[in-house]
């Protein structure tokens, strides 16, 4: 269903209040902050092979030229902030009618607008680790090329191709999942797996779906409400229901 009507809005917010919502965030629910996205024309997977830059192998073979995306992608942050989505988020966690917040962004501006209950199923950039043994270090040492005690290289704590997800965010999305009364989906292509399976899991449990994102997904088809609108007008639109 695609229907924009201010009764559609009131009846997914009720919903919302009715607490035991999930949210899962993609690379969409951060454009409004002046982050790219990945698959859209101007995506930055348009401009950069994945393939040949994040990826396990080209932090092991090619570690320059990956250090160099990285520590780019990271001085891009600098001076992002949460968006109006991002806080709408906060205050309705703060209401209590998220139970938890599943994302598959590294920019870690749910954390920075306040919001606590989180999966982070990619990892964040802002947090480094040595590659070889996985000691947490400061951004300084990764920009200053310092290396671990171990004599291991440094990366940001993201997942790469080739890796798997981190196991107790992937554990606690999973339980998010099965057990939400509603699940909202805000800026995601929904095709990266296994990430993309946990709209499909909480509509099989029983929650309502709902899809906001620019385009369409292949998840529309089971969705109780697809909407093809600015995410942080379709937040804020429900939100004067909240």
């Amino acid at each position: 269903m695609n229907n924009y009507s201010d009764n559609m809005i009131e009846k997914i917010a009720g919903w919302v209040k009715r607490g035991n919502t999930v949210i899962f965030s993609g690379a969409g629910m951060s454009t409004a902050s002046g982050i790219p996205d990945f698959r859209s024309t101007y995506g930055l997977w348009y401009q950069f092979n994945p393939m040949e830059i994040a990826t396990v192998k080209a932090y092991r073979e090619g570690y320059e030229r990956f250090r160099d995306f990285y520590r780019e992608r990271i001085r891009n942050l600098e001076n992002v902030k949460p968006n109006a989505g991002h806080k709408i988020l906060v205050e309705w966690e703060h209401k209590g009618f998220i139970k938890g917040l599943i994302t598959q962004n590294v920019d870690g501006l749910h954390k920075k607008a306040g919001s606590h209950n989180i999966a982070e199923l990619h990892g964040r950039l802002e947090e480094i680790v040595c590659g070889v043994c996985s000691a947490k270090h400061d951004l300084a040492s990764f920009f200053l090329d310092i290396t671990c005690n171990c004599e291991g290289t440094l990366r940001p704590n993201v997942v790469l191709f080739g890796e798997q997800l981190p196991e107790e965010p992937l554990r606690q999305a999973e339980e998010w999942s099965r057990h939400c009364n509603t699940f909202i989906v805000l800026g995601s292509s929904l095709v990266v797996s296994p990430a993309n399976l946990f709209p499909e899991m909480a509509k099989t449990h029983g929650a309502k779906l709902i899809i906001c994102n620019r385009e369409e997904t292949n998840l529309d088809r089971i969705a109780d409400v697809v909407v093809h609108e600015d995410i942080d007008n379709f937040l804020g639109r429900m939100n004067i229901f909240l």
